[in-house]
C-alpha cells in the first residue's frame, strides 16, 4: 500500500483539503491518504481551535466516498513533532510505504521543523503548490538542500511496487489555486463546531473512541523547531 500522509489542524476540514488530496492521489498513484488531524499544533494559537472530535468529524464528512482516512492517531502515539510521528508510523506499519504531503507554505518554513533532514530521509516528500508561497518555498534553506533530490511524480508511482529505499526524494506538484480556507469558514461561522458536540465518534484507523474535548494543555504534532 502506497499511503500519503497529510497533517493539519483541519479546523474545520473543507472541500479544498479533499480536492488537493484527490489530486495527489491521482498524480502519485497513491492507494489512499491518511489525514493526520492534529490534537494541537504549537505553531497555531489555541484560541479559536475547535475540539479534536469536531475537527475529526468534519474531516470524516469531507473524506466520505474517497480513499481518505481521517485519523487522530497522533493522540494515541503521544508524539509532539512530525519527525516522531513518522518514525512511529513507519515502525507500526512496516508493510506500508508512505509519502509525506505538504503545501509549499510548509516547505518555506520546513528548515524550522525539528530534525527536518531526518524527515526527508524517512520518506519521499510531495509538495503541493499554493498561491503566494511558491517563491518563498523555492528559495528556502530547506529547498536549497532538497533541490538535488527532486524527482518526477512518475518515479514516486513506480516506488509503490517496491520498497521505498530512495529517500530523500522530493516531487513538486503544480495545482490550480483553490480559494477555500478554514479561516474563511470560521469567520463566516464561529460556532461551526457546535453541531458535533454530542456526536459519538470512533477513529477509523485506531478504532478508539474520541473524547468530546481536547486535553487541556496538550500540544502534539508540532510542525516546528
Amino acid at each position: 500500500m502506497l499511503t500519503g500522509l497529510l497533517g493539519g489542524s483541519f479546523n474545520p476540514a473543507h472541500g479544498g483539503h479533499r480536492r488537493i488530496t484527490r489530486f495527489a492521489i491521482d498524480a502519485l498513484g497513491l492507494d489512499e491518504v491518511w489525514w493526520l488531524v492534529s490534537p494541537g499544533n504549537p505553531l497555531k494559537s489555541g484560541k479559536d481551535m475547535a475540539p479534536l472530535k469536531a475537527r475529526l468529524r468534519s474531516a470524516m464528512e469531507q473524506a466520505r466516498g474517497a480513499p481518505i482516512v481521517p485519523t487522530a492517531i497522533e493522540q494515541q502515539l503521544d508524539t509532539r513533532y512530525t519527525v516522531e510521528t513518522l518514525a512511529k508510523l513507519t515502525r507500526r506499519y512496516p508493510r506500508r510505504r508512505f509519502v509525506w504531503l505538504m503545501g509549499s507554505d510548509n516547505l518555506a518554513q520546513f528548515h524550522r521543523w525539528k530534525h527536518w533532514r531526518r524527515i526527508a530521509r524517512t520518506m519521499p516528500i510531495a509538495v503541493i503548490a499554493r498561491p503566494g508561497y511558491n517563491a518563498d518555498a523555492m528559495t528556502s534553506p530547506a529547498m536549497a538542500w532538497l533541490r538535488r533530490y527532486r524527482v518526477s511524480a512518475a518515479s514516486i508511482r513506480k516506488m509503490g511496487a517496491k520498497r521505498l529505499g530512495s529517500a530523500p526524494a522530493l516531487v513538486f506538484l503544480r495545482f490550480d489555486p483553490d480559494p477555500r480556507s478554514a479561516t474563511a469558514i470560521r469567520r463566516a461561522d464561529a460556532d461551526w463546531a457546535k453541531q458535533y458536540r454530542d456526536t459519538p465518534l470512533r477513529d477509523r484507523l485506531t478504532f478508539r473512541q474520541i473524547p468530546g474535548q481536547q486535553i487541556k494543555g496538550q500540544q502534539t504534532k508540532g510542525r516546528d523547531a
